[in-house]
This record gives structure tokens, C-alpha cells and sequence, in this order.
């Protein structure tokens, strides 16, 4: 420190990172708010008032500072330095939160060590995730009431244990219980999450809810559904509801069986759909995992941004677990195949797809999105072509306004785009009734189907209406 330096937190005054104090009083209480918060500065022997008075500096000065540090449970990291009659004491963020002092707890917020109550003291500990969730108990939690010995016997085939204990040394072993010292076992959150005959009268808030939109915003919602069976059961029914409503394309091998080519890839979309089970923070209790489905993308969110010890910088290229348990248990079950690589992973499929990368966002959420892929306009001027719709309107006998009607209906779905069939009627100025017989003669002809639940389904072109689609764009061009 210099004379400029010092003057000018003189002029600043106490903050943050900066306390003053006259002696030594009090002074394990300053070490522990500064390293309970983010590290500082006490500069000893200067007044409230910013007066310099002046310490006293000895090695005995020094020794005493040091044992205040020491007598910190656990022990604070410190470093010193002199300038003129000042001692100044640095202060470490710590890496072993919450420091304790013989006083209590204590935390630097602002200009002030404020000590911190119980549940203040709970809330810190979350914070720093000194207290797992899946580690925690749930008194709620009955074993011979609430236990499903079904979903073990499922969760150990998937993990190919073999069932030669009763279920209670299994759930031992496998860190889902603990045995309490009179001998009895209880089920902590870990076996609740995975085992639990209703997971909903528990934790509700461990539900994944999936929902389609109409368009690009959340506006009209088209389905929902929430899964809250146990966790494994969670990730496969939202799959289930993506599969749903991804479009999907199929391509000839020359085998007896084509290809099925979603438009996304299921396999990145599951394993972001493991993420946010696996590693959403469970003590927010007022929040879902959601699976959003749009026209254009689908966002996967869950409570919790990144992991304490994490960085935006670090993500993908390092592994923080905030649920430990419960990460092994999806590990065991062969739902996470190594830990770590789940968005190198996920990328890699875009990208062979042909898919724009992956947008992370990191607030108290964490959000992944999937772009699908833009419709491309070429294709689409194509099939509006007079080539293309004199071409179809020859091989299927259909002239005029009707055959009008059905290349626009052929363009949309080729865009990949979602069939209004009140905006057609309304863009050709006839009744509902009009296009719904168009669509019919498609799907007749086997060119156009509709996949999905009849409220919220949809059409899309066929094999075979790809492929002509393809033989009549190429004769246009001969």
C-alpha cells in the first residue's frame, strides 16, 4: 500500500471489502464476515471517523492477530502488512464455509458484519451447498406406507444387480438410506426420488411438466402434461412427449428398413432432459424442470443455475455435482454414461444433424435451447413453382383453384411449418369445409398424414409425398 492508495480509501470509507477498527477488539468477528463473504481488508488503527490513530506495530501486535485467525473454526487465512502506523489485514474469500467465530456466525454485507440467525445460518449453508438435498430426510416419508419395492426391482434390472438382499440392505448399499443408531432404517431424499410410491404427496415440486405452444411464445398452450411418478419414470414420460411432437423425416438405406430422422436429436434432447433432473436444485420448491415445446425451438429449464465452484467459463470442460446421489443412482441405471460429458456429447449430435449449437443460459434457472432447423426457402419457391403445380396438377387431375390450394397446403408442411386450416380458408377466401377435403385428397393419396392425438396433433408429408415432391422438382427442371 502507498500514501495514494490509503488516502483514498480514507475518502471512500468502510464498504464491502474495507473495515476500519481503532485495536483488536472484536476482531475474529471481522475475519469470519469477510471470509464468509467474498474477502477484505481490516485496516487496523484507523477510527470510525477515517482518522488515522495510529496501532502499535509489533511482532506481539502481529502474534495476536494470528491467533484470532486461528481460534476461527476453521482456521482463517490471513496475510499482513505495515504502511506508516497501519496494519492491514487481508482477509481470503474462504474455501471451507461458514467460518465460526466464538460469537456466532457472521457475514460482511455492505459496510457491516452482520450476524446471522438460524435460519439465515440454513440458508447460507444452501447456498454454499455445505447440506445436499439428496442426503437430507423427509419425516413425510413412511417406509411401509410410502416404499415401492416395484421401482427397485426396475431400477436394479436397469442396473444389472442382481437381487440376492432383502430391500432394505439393498437401499444401504445403494447410499438410498441410512441406519439410524437404534437400528432402524430410514429412507433419505435420494431413495424418496427414485422409489417413492407417490412421489407427488412427497415432493411435488419434483415434477417435470411439458407443454406444447402454438407459434414461437408462450401464449396458447396446445398440450401439457406433468410426470411426478419417481425420477427415471419423469425423464422417460417427457421423452415420450417430445416424441410426440418432433417432426420426423425417414430416409431409404437400401435396407429393408428406412431411417427414422427426427428433427432433433432424441438422444441430445434425453440427456438435457437428465441434466435438469439430475442436477436442478431441490430446495426450490416453487419451481419444475420444464420441457417447452415452440415452432422454432424447445427450451429444457430447471431451478438452480450452475453449480457452486462452477463457471461459465468452466462449463462443458468440468463437472460439479450438486446432487452426488443422485447423479450415481442415474449412473447405476445406465441413464448417464459418464459423468462430465453430457454437453460435449449433446453438441456433437447437433452438429452432426447439421443443427445450429446449443444456447445456455445461466441465471437462477438454467436453460438449454434447441434450434430446429429453418425452413428452406429455396425448396419451398420450388414447389410453388408453375413447373411444380402444372407438373402435380397433370399427374393428379386437378386444375384451377383446388389445385392452388393443395401445392400451398404441400408448402407449408415442406417448410415444416404448422397446418392452420382456418388461415388457408381464409387466405383462398372459402369455408373450412374446402381445405379439409383438400387435405383429405392428400392423404388419400398417400402424400400427407396426421400424427398425434386428435386435439393436439398435426400434419406432415409423408415418404412418399417426399419423394414426389423430389421427381417433380427434378422434371420441372428437365
Amino acid at each position: 500500500m502507498n500514501e495514494q492508495e490509503l488516502q483514498q480509501i480514507l475518502e471512500e470509507g468502510e464498504g464491502q471489502k474495507i473495515e476500519f477498527k481503532e485495536s483488536l477488539a472484536s476482531l475474529d468477528k471481522e475475519l469470519v464476515a469477510f471470509a464468509n463473504a467474498s474477502g477484505g481488508r481490516i485496516l487496523v488503527g484507523i477510527t470510525d471517523g477515517r482518522k488515522i490513530k495510529g496501532a502499535k506495530i509489533s511482532n506481539r501486535l502481529k502474534s495476536q492477530v494470528q491467533d484470532a485467525a486461528n481460534s476461527c473454526d476453521p482456521k482463517i487465512e490471513i496475510e499482513m502488512e505495515s504502511f506508516e502506523d497501519v496494519l492491514i489485514i487481508v482477509v481470503k474469500e474462504g474455501v471451507d464455509k461458514p467460518y465460526k467465530c466464538g460469537s456466532g456466525f457472521y457475514r460482511r454485507v455492505g459496510p457491516n458484519s452482520q450476524k446471522l440467525s438460524r435460519n439465515e445460518i440454513i440458508e447460507f449453508l444452501k447456498d454454499e451447498e455445505k447440506i445436499r438435498f439428496d442426503d437430507l430426510r423427509n419425516s413425510q416419508f413412511v417406509y411401509d406406507e410410502h416404499f415401492d419395492s416395484k421401482k427397485l426391482d426396475r431400477f436394479l434390472r436397469l442396473a444389472g444387480i442382481s437381487k440376492v438382499m432383502d430391500d432394505q440392505s439393498i437401499l444401504l448399499n445403494l447410499g438410498a438410506a441410512e441406519r439410524l443408531e437404534d437400528g432402524r432404517i430410514i429412507v433419505n431424499n435420494t431413495g424418496i426420488l427414485f422409489f417413492s410410491r407417490n412421489l407427488d404427496y412427497i415432493y411435488p415440486h419434483a415434477a417435470v411438466t411439458c407443454a406444447l405452444f402454438q407459434g414461437t411464445d408462450k401464449f396458447t398452450v396446445l398440450d401439457r402434461r406433468d410426470f411426478n411418478e419417481d425420477l427415471m419414470s419423469n425423464i422417460d414420460g417427457a421423452m415420450n412427449f417430445l416424441k410426440r411432437y418432433i417432426a420426423v423425416r425417414y430416409e431409404m438405406t437400401g435396407e429393408a428398413r428406412r431411417r427414422e430422422v427426427p428433427e432433433l436429436p432424441y438422444d441430445a434432447l434425453r440427456e438435457a432432459i437428465i441434466n435438469a433432473v439430475a442436477h436442478r436444485d431441490y430446495f426450490q420448491r416453487g419451481a419444475n424442470v420444464m420441457v417447452e415445446v415452440y415452432d422454432d425451438r424447445i427450451e429444457i429449464c430447471n431451478p438452480g443455475g450452475l453449480p457452486k465452484g462452477l463457471t461459465p467459463e468452466e462449463f462443458g470442460k468440468r463437472s460439479v455435482l450438486r446432487n452426488p446421489k443422485i447423479a450415481g443412482m442415474l449412473h447405476r441405471a445406465d441413464y448417464i454414461e459418464k459423468m462430465g460429458t453430457g454437453v460435449r456429447k449433446m453438441q456433437r449430435l447437433m452438429s452432426e444433424a447439421g443443427l445450429a449449437p446449443l444456447e445456455f443460459a445461466f441465471t437462477s434457472f438454467f436453460t438449454v435451447t434447441f434450434r430446429k432447423a429453418a425452413a428452406n426457402s429455396e425448396e419451398s419457391s420450388e414447389i410453388t413453382s408453375e413447373k411444380f403445380a402444372r407438373n402435380f396438377g397433370i399427374k393428379f387431375g386437378l386444375k384451377g383453384d383446388r389445385l392452388s390450394r393443395a401445392v400451398r397446403i404441400l408448402e407449408i408442411l415442406s417448410g415444416r411449418e404448422r397446418l392452420i386450416i382456418s388461415q388457408v380458408a381464409e387466405s383462398f377466401e372459402v369455408g373450412e369445409r374446402a381445405i379439409t377435403r383438400d387435405i383429405k385428397f392428400l392423404k388419400d393419396h398417400g402424400l400427407v398424414v396426421f400424427i398425434g392425438s386428435p386435439k393436439t396433433g398435426w400434419y406432415v408429408i409423408t415418404e412418399n409425398g417426399m419423394k414426389l415432391i423430389t421427381n417433380l422438382n427434378e422434371g420441372a427442371e428437365k
